[in-house]
């Protein structure tokens, strides 16, 4: 096993230095939900995580990109042990609290399966992706894991030419009128390193670049998905035995694209909610406010106050995410390790 680690670590980083613009959607509460970039936090919990989300781009602009997805992910194979990271103190307790921090003992090795399936659409264009992913958790040090993980599955890039308006009917570019179907195979890797305190993840979207043509002629053949890069880090600080804050970072790179900058700011009272808020660097300031409702479900909502030129005709995006967590043996009322 820890030859596939190796092996898939390696490739995620000959990935990231040959990595050749942005075709994946974008997401501002990336930190409720790092799995739907990065598949090595697969069963990262111990429960089965289930998030569904929708993101609303840009309203009031005609054709603005429009995005949902389904995750769902579990551990497999791993002990039940009070003591590791993928427990928690007895019902009742702070779950964010010192205490968590003082006892937190590295994870025994252990797998995780899940799914990921996602629609995202901006005017004619429409990407629907489903993969399944796999990742493997080891303790590196008493207080120290690793993951890497890796999804794979289909895309399907859809075009709608009945809502193209081409000054020549007649486009050597498009085959023919109608819906144009591209299904091709889609593969990301990532690795995962967390602790109690903070996490650092690395991962690479789209690792096989496909062309991408909607034309039968061979000389319009020049369309690509291209790899997206994507890094975050976090750190957890403890105000209070009640209070959390939580900054984070995300940097995306897909050449040729300026790299792109998240900054994320998350402030928890207990495990009963959090607000927080967002900066994109050119591009938007956000609001977020979220809730852990007993130890089922969890709610998060963000709002995204456009900053570039969009905002003459554009009112902002929402963005909402809806959690569940199934089989949680230990009734804990928000995530552990997806802070």
């Amino acid at each position: 096993m820890r030859k596939l680690i190796s092996i898939s670590v390696l490739l995620l980083f000959v990935v990231l230095q040959n990595t050749l613009g942005q075709q994946k959607p974008q997401y501002t509460q990336y930190i409720l939900n790092n799995y739907i970039i990065n598949p090595a936090i697969t069963g990262i919990e111990n429960y089965i995580d289930v998030k569904a989300a929708t993101r609303q781009q840009w309203t009031g602009l005609q054709n603005a990109p429009q995005t949902s997805y389904f995750t769902a992910h579990m551990p497999i194979g791993k002990s039940d042990d009070w003591g590791s990271s993928t427990s928690y103190g007895m019902v009742g307790e702070n779950p964010l609290g010192r205490s968590y921090k003082s006892e937190y003992e590295a994870s025994k090795p252990h797998h995780g399966i899940g799914l990921v399936a996602v629609i995202d659409k901006t005017g004619p264009l429409s990407n629907n992706t489903l993969n399944v992913t796999y990742a493997y958790h080891i303790g590196l040090a008493p207080r120290l894991n690793l993951a890497v993980g890796f999804g794979a599955g289909i895309s399907k890039v859809t075009l709608n030419t009945n809502d193209i308006t081409l000054e020549n009917p007649i486009d050597a570019a498009i085959a023919n009128s109608g819906t144009i179907n591209r299904i091709k195979p889609d593969l990301n890797v990532g690795i995962w390193l967390y602790s109690a305190e903070f996490f650092f993840g690395a991962s690479v979207q789209q690792v096989l670049p496909q062309t991408l043509s909607f034309s039968s002629q061979s000389s319009y053949n020049t369309g690509k998905t291209v790899p997206h890069s994507f890094f975050t880090a976090g750190y957890r600080f403890w105000l209070s035995d009640d209070v959390t804050v939580i900054p984070s970072v995300m940097v995306k790179y897909v050449n040729p694209v300026p790299i792109g900058i998240d900054f994320n700011t998350k402030v928890s009272f207990r495990d009963k909610f959090w607000i927080g808020g967002a900066y994109r660097k050119y591009d938007s300031y956000s609001g977020m406010i979220g809730f852990n409702l007993g130890s089922l479900f969890n709610v998060g909502y963000a709002y995204d106050f456009t900053q570039s030129a969009l905002n003459t005709v554009s009112r902002g995006s929402h963005e909402i995410v809806l959690g569940l967590t199934l089989n949680n043996r230990y009734r804990v009322t928000c995530p552990q390790k997806l802070w």
